[in-house]
């Protein structure tokens, strides 16, 4: 991968799409300091850019990942309290704050029915809503995705893009998916990452299509993008 220019805007749906193997899950977990950059720099919300604690990064990006089986054992509850732990004392313990904070992103999540069952017994579409849930409890700017929807059926994949978007637009935080649901993200997101010819191109569905970047990610042996109906279709 060549140079990387890009930015998140508050407010904004970003989708992060790329053949397997262009690493895009490689650059969320440099942006999330999971692992350092090769070189460059990342500039936080803050707009500082110096290398920063893990505590500090908790309180200015959440991640929710595509592997999330290291959860057992916990209830939806004490799962979304996780994502108040950069703002507890070092016992964890939780202020009145805390618990309205917890209390109100299951209501937006709209889980609260769930508060009291077990992270295991739930299924994939419920668990993602949880994690998402979490994140939101941290409280921070920036939310990143990582293949969010890989076990979701279709109908649950459109209800969480959609959900996203109305997150981002309402609370004015970046969120970040990777994702390779290209007909569905096409529609939904704000603005495109693309990882293609190894550079990132950054830009509006509209304006990546109209510079004939999307027909040269998308179009391959029976797979064309349908610039006008801003869709995929298959050529027989």
């Amino acid at each position: 991968m060549g140079a990387i220019n890009a930015t998140l805007y508050a407010g904004e749906f970003v989708a992060l799409i790329g053949k397997n193997g262009a690493g895009k899950s490689t650059l969320l977990r440099t942006l999330s300091a999971f692992q350092p950059p090769l070189s460059g720099t990342i500039t936080y919300p803050d707009g500082c850019s110096t290398l920063r604690t893990a505590k500090e990064l908790s309180t200015m990006l959440a991640v929710v990942l595509t592997d999330n089986s290291r959860i057992y054992n916990l209830s939806v509850y004490e799962v979304v309290a996780l994502g108040r732990t950069p703002y507890t004392n070092f016992l964890g313990r939780k202020r009145k704050h805390d618990e309205e904070i917890i209390l109100q992103v299951m209501a937006r999540m709209n889980i609260e029915h769930l508060a009291n069952r077990n992270i295991n017994t739930l299924s994939d579409g419920e668990r993602q809503k949880v994690m998402i849930a979490k994140a939101l409890a941290q409280e921070t700017e920036v939310i990143m995705l990582d293949e969010p929807t890989s076990f979701l059926d279709f109908n649950s994949r459109v209800q969480l893009f959609r959900q996203l978007k109305q997150l981002a637009a309402e609370t004015g935080k970046s969120i970040l998916v990777s994702t390779h649901d290209l007909e569905l993200i096409l529609k939904m997101a704000n603005r495109l990452w693309v990882m293609h010819d190894n550079r990132l191109h950054s830009g509006s569905v509209d304006e990546l299509a109209s510079a004939g970047l999307l027909s040269n990610f998308i179009d391959n042996q029976g797979i064309r993008y349908n610039i006008q109906q801003n869709s995929i279709d298959i050529v027989e």
